[in-house]
C-alpha cells in the first residue's frame, strides 16, 4: 500500500511562514536558535577564519630567515608589512561584523570578536585589538574561548612590547585549566615573549613542553630547528644534536633540512666516531647534490668548521680556501679568510700570513658583521707587527751589505737574480702545484739576517695559493665583477664590439686601400740595472747608517710592546727587548725596557727579574720606572694633583650645565693655578666653552685654534676642530634665521618635546610627563598630545601654561628632573616652551633650529 503526502498552497505558505518567523532576531525558540548558529558560522565566522589563515600565511612569507642566527618563532609585526594586507584586515572585519550585527543571539558572536581582535593584532591596531580580546575574555560564556582571547593579548603585548602586562597574563594563564591546544599555544607564546627578552633558557625550557603537543601544521621541523640552535648557543651541543636530527625526520622545507645538516657537524661529539662518520657522510651527500650547487660555499666553510674542530688545521684552511673561491657570498668568502687568518694567527704563530687574510676579510665582510671593529683592531695589530718585522729585517740586510765593496754587492747580487730566474723557469713548466708546497725564497729574503715567521711565503706570487687569494679578493674589492675579455677596464667598449660585429665585406670596401707598409723599427729593450737599484739604498754615510740602526731599535721596542700587550706573548715579548738591549745598550728606552722585562719575569717568577730590578736601580735611580719599583704607588702619589683638579672640573662643569657661568669661570681659574698636569687641556678646553657662553662667537673660534696649535698631539685636538665647524655651522644658521621672524614671548604657552620617530619613545615620553604632570603641576590640568613634526621627528606637547613664567619654571623643572633619566637618558632631544603664535610659525616653517636659538637668547638664564 503507498502512502502519498501531498502539500497544497496553504501548507506550503504555512511552513515558508514558519521559517521566515525562526530567522527573526527577536525570536528565541529551537528553529531560530538552529537558523542563525548555522548561518553564523558557515557564512560570517567561516570566511573571517580563512580570511585570518590567509593573512597569517601572508606573514609567514614575510620571514626573512638567517640561518646564522637563531630563527624567530613569530613574524615580527609593522605597519609597512600591514599596509600590504590592508583589505584582507578589513574584510574579516567586515565579514564578523555583519555575522555579530545580523546573528546577535547565536552562539558564534565572541568567535566572530575575536577573528575582530586578530584582524586588528596583524593590523597593528594594538590598543583596539586589547579592548576586543578583553570583551570576549569577560563576555563569552566559553571558557576555552576565552582562554584563548587571553594568549592573543599575550602575543599582542609582546609585540607592543608591553612586557609587564604580558607576563602578567600569561601567568594567570598558568594557573588556568586549559585545553590541549590551548596549552600549547601557551608554551610558544611564552617562548616566543622569552625569544624577544633574550632569556633563551626559558625560550628553550617552554618550546621543549610544546614539542609533545606541537601537529605538522605548527612547522615541527623549524620549531626543533630553533630548539637545536638554543642548545648550541648555551653550549648544550648533544642535546642541539638531537634536535638537529629530530628536525630531519619532520621532512623540514628545503633551507630548514640544509642547514640542520651543517650544524649538526658544528655540535657532533668528537669523541664518538659513529657521529665523526655520519657528519662526513652528510657532507658528501650535500656536496655532491645539484640542488646545493649555489650552497657549496657554506659546505665548505662548514667543512672548514668541522676540520678545524678536530685540530686537522692544514684540511680546514684547504676547506676554507675552498669556500673563500666557490660562491658569491661575501659574508663567508670574509668569515673563510677570517678563519684562514685565525689560525695563522691563534695556532701557527704565522703573523705575516695571518696580515694577508685579516686585509682580506675586513674587505669582503659586510658593515654590519658582528665584532667587526674587534676583526679590524687585530687587522691594524698585524699590519703594525709586519711594518715592524720588515724594518728590522730590510735594515740589517742594508747594513750588512754596505759593509761590502760595490764590486762585491755586484757579483753576489747577480749571482742570487741568476739563481732565481732559473727557479721560475723551472716552476712555470709544472702545470699543477700543491696549495701548500714552499716556494723558493726571494732575493729580499735572500739578502735579510732575520728569518720571517711566515715558513710559506714564495718569491713567485702564481706559486703561492694564499697570495693569489689575497689578490682575487683585492681585485674584486676594486674592480668588482669582471667578465673576461679585452680592454675590460674601458668604460665604453663599444666601438670595439661594433667593429668586431660589422661584416668583413663592409669592412673592406669601407675602408681605404692601405699605403706601403712600413715596417715600425722595433725599440731595443730597456734592460734595468737591478744591482744598482739595490746599492743605491745602501746606507754608505754615518747619518744614514744611524738612521738605518735608529729603526731597527725603534721596531725591537715596539715588537716587545706587541707581543707583550696585543698579543699576550710574553717570552717573544722579553726576547724582543733583551735584542734591544743587547745591541743598543745605551738606548734611551733602556729604563722602561728594564721595568718591562722585570714585571714580565716577576709573573713568571724567574730570577731575572731580581736582575733586571738590580740593573733598574743601580743605572737609572732617579727615572721614573725606578721609582716606580721602590714605590709602586709612586704614580698614584704623583697624580694626586690631577686627581684634585678632575673634581674640580666636575664641579665647574656642573657649573656650566646650570648656566652659572661665574663660579664656573672661578672654579676652572682656581685648578689651573695649582699647577699644569696632564689634566691642563681638559681644563683649558672648558674655559674656553665657558667663554664661548659670555664671548664674542670670533673670540671662542680665536681660542678653540690657539688650543689646536698649543696642544697639536692631544686627543682633544680633533673635539676642538669639531667645536670650530660647529660654531662655522651655527654662525650660518643664525644668517638664514634672520628671514624667520619669531614674536613674542608672553601670553599662553606651550611645552614641547622633539625626538626621533625611530626611536619609538612616543608611549614613554607620554608617560613620564603625565605621571610629572599629575605630581607636581596637578594645578595646572596640563594636557598631553603628540604631532609629527616631520617624516623623521616627532613632538608630545604639555599643554598650557598661562604665562611665560610658570612655562619657564616647569621647563628648568623638567632639565633638573627627568632629563637626567629614563626615557631621556638613552636618546637625543630637544625641548623648550613657546608661545601659540611662535608654535605656528615654527611648524609651518620646519625652523626647529632657527628656534633653538631664538630660545637660547630670549628664554635661557
Amino acid at each position: 500500500m503507498r502512502v502519498v503526502f501531498r502539500f497544497d498552497k496553504f501548507q506550503g505558505f504555512s511552513l515558508l511562514l514558519i521559517l521566515l518567523a525562526g530567522c527573526s532576531i527577536e525570536q528565541n525558540n529551537v528553529t531560530s536558535n538552529f537558523f542563525h548558529n548555522l548561518t553564523a558560522h558557515y557564512n560570517g565566522y567561516f570566511y573571517a577564519k580563512e580570511g585570518t589563515h590567509e593573512v597569517e600565511a601572508l606573514i609567514l612569507k614575510s620571514l626573512d630567515d638567517d640561518h646564522n642566527k637563531i630563527l624567530l618563532l613569530y613574524p615580527k609585526l609593522d605597519t609597512v608589512l600591514a599596509k600590504s594586507y590592508k583589505k584582507n584586515t578589513e574584510e574579516i572585519i567586515k565579514m564578523a561584523s555583519i555575522s555579530i550585527q545580523r546573528h546577535p543571539n547565536s552562539r558564534w558572536v565572541n568567535d566572530n570578536y575575536l577573528m575582530v581582535g586578530l584582524a586588528r593584532l596583524y593590523a597593528c591596531d594594538y590598543q583596539n585589538a586589547i579592548l576586543t580580546f578583553k570583551y570576549v575574555n569577560t563576555k563569552s560564556q566559553n571558557l576555552h574561548l576565552r582562554h584563548t582571547a587571553l594568549l592573543n593579548l599575550v602575543r599582542t603585548f609582546t609585540q607592543m612590547g608591553d612586557y609587564d602586562r604580558a607576563e602578567e597574563a600569561f601567568h594567570f594563564l598558568e594557573k588556568e585549566k586549559l585545553n590541549r591546544s590551548n596549552q600549547k599555544k601557551l608554551y610558544l607564546e611564552k617562548a616566543n615573549y622569552y625569544q624577544i627578552r633574550t632569556d633563551y633558557n626559558n625560550m628553550v625550557n617552554n618550546l621543549s613542553k610544546a614539542d609533545s603537543l606541537l601537529t605538522r601544521r605548527d612547522r615541527k621541523g623549524r620549531i626543533y630547528f630553533i630548539i637545536g640552535q638554543v642548545y648550541q648557543k648555551l653550549g648544550f651541543n648533544s642535546e642541539a644534536y638531537n634536535y638537529y636530527k629530530k628536525c630531519l625526520t619532520t621532512n623540514p622545507d628545503y633551507e630548514i633540512d640544509f642547514y640542520a645538516r651543517l650544524n649538526m657537524a658544528q655540535v657532533a661529539q668528537l669523541e664518538n666516531k659513529r657521529d665523526i662518520r655520519l657528519v662526513r657522510n652528510q657532507f658528501d651527500k650535500l656536496l655532491k647534490d645539484s640542488k646545493n650547487a649555489e650552497f657549496k660555499d657554506k659546505i665548505y666553510f662548514e667543512l672548514g668548521e668541522f676540520e678545524k674542530k678536530q685540530g686537522h688545521l692544514s684540511e680546514a684552511k684547504k676547506e676554507f680556501r675552498l669556500a673563500a673561491h666557490t660562491g658569491k657570498n661575501k659574508r663567508v668568502q670574509g668569515m673563510s679568510f677570517l678563519r684562514i687568518g685565525q689560525i695563522d694567527f691563534d695556532s701557527l704563530k704565522r703573523y705575516r700570513s695571518a696580515k694577508a687574510y685579516y686585509d682580506s676579510a675586513v674587505g669582503a665582510l659586510p658593515k654590519e658583521f658582528e665584532n667587526l671593529d674587534a676583526i679590524k683592531k687585530r687587522q691594524t695589530i698585524l699590519g703594525e707587527f709586519v711594518k715592524y718585522t720588515d724594518a728590522i729585517t730590510l735594515n740589517d740586510s742594508l747594513l750588512r751589505w754596505s759593509s761590502l765593496d760595490t764590486a762585491t754587492v755586484r757579483h753576489r747580487f747577480d749571482s742570487l737574480m741568476a739563481n732565481k730566474d732559473k727557479k721560475l723557469a723551472s716552476t712555470k713548466k709544472k702545470k699543477k702545484r700543491s696549495s701548500g708546497s714552499d716556494s723558493s725564497p726571494t732575493p729580499s729574503a735572500s739578502l735579510s739576517s732575520g728569518t720571517t715567521d711566515d715558513k710559506n711565503t714564495g718569491d713567485w706570487y702564481f706559486g703561492s695559493p694564499d697570495l693569489m687569494a689575497t689578490g682575487q679578493t683585492e681585485f674584486q674589492r676594486v674592480w668588482g665583477s669582471i667578465n673576461l675579455e679585452d680592454n675590460w677596464r674601458r668604460s665604453n667598449r663599444t666601438a670595439s664590439l661594433s667593429d668586431a660585429s660589422t661584416p668583413i665585406a663592409q669592412q673592406t670596401v669601407d675602408k681605404p686601400q692601405p699605403k706601403k707598409e712600413v715596417k715600425p723599427e722595433l725599440k731595443k729593450e730597456v734592460k734595468v740595472d737591478e744591482a744598482a737599484k739595490f746599492m743605491a739604498q745602501l746606507p754608505r754615510t754615518d747619518s744614514q747608517k744611524k738612521e738605518a740602526l735608529a729603526k731597527i731599535e725603534d721596531a725591537y721596542f715596539h715588537l716587545g710592546d706587541l707581543y707583550y700587550f696585543n698579543l699576550n706573548e710574553k717570552d717573544n715579548a722579553s726576547e724582543s727587548y733583551e735584542k734591544l738591549l743587547d745591541r743598543f745598550p745605551k738606548s734611551e728606552r733602556k729604563p722602561e725596557v728594564l721595568y718591562k722585562l722585570y714585571l714580565i719575569y716577576k709573573e713568571k717568577n724567574d730570577t731575572k727579574a731580581d736582575y733586571y730590578a738590580q740593573l733598574l736601580q743601580s743605572e737609572f735611580p732617579n727615572s721614573t720606572f725606578a721609582r716606580i719599583l721602590i714605590n709602586p704607588d709612586y704614580l698614584k702619589e704623583t697624580s694626586a694633583l690631577a686627581e684634585k683638579q678632575k673634581l674640580m672640573y666636575k664641579e665647574a662643569y656642573g657649573y656650566l650645565q646650570e648656566n652659572n657661568l661665574k663660579p664656573a669661570m672661578d672654579k676652572v681659574n682656581e685648578a689651573l693655578t695649582a699647577g699644569e698636569t696632564k689634566f691642563t687641556p681638559q681644563l683649558e678646553l672648558l674655559k674656553i666653552l665657558i667663554v664661548g657662553r659670555t664671548e664674542d662667537v670670533t673670540r671662542y673660534q680665536y681660542d678653540l685654534s690657539e688650543f689646536i696649535k698649543k696642544y697639536p698631539k692631544d686627543p682633544l685636538k680633533n673635539y676642538a676642530e669639531q667645536l670650530v665647524a660647529s660654531s662655522k655651522t651655527l654662525l650660518e644658521k643664525i644668517e638664514k634665521a634672520k628671514g624667520i621672524q619669531f614674536g613674542t614671548t608672553t601670553g599662553p604657552h606651550l611645552f614641547i618635546v622633539v625626538y626621533n620617530s625611530a626611536d619609538r619613545i612616543t608611549n614613554p615620553v607620554v608617560d613620564v610627563l603625565e605621571k610629572f604632570n599629575s605630581s607636581q603641576w596637578k594645578s595646572l590640568k596640563l594636557t598631553t598630545s603628540n604631532l609629527g613634526y616631520s617624516d623623521d621627528k616627532t613632538m608630545t606637547m604639555c599643554v598650557e601654561f598661562t604665562n611665560r613664567e610658570s612655562a619657564i619654571a616647569y621647563y628648568y623643572k623638567f632639565i633638573n628632573e627627568l632629563a637626567k633619566g629614563k626615557p631621556f637618558s638613552n636618546y637625543n632631544f630637544y625641548n623648550f616652551v613657546i608661545t601659540k603664535d611662535n608654535f605656528q610659525i615654527l611648524y609651518r616653517n620646519k625652523a626647529l633650529d632657527e628656534y633653538l636659538t631664538f630660545f637660547d637668547k630670549n628664554y635661557q638664564k
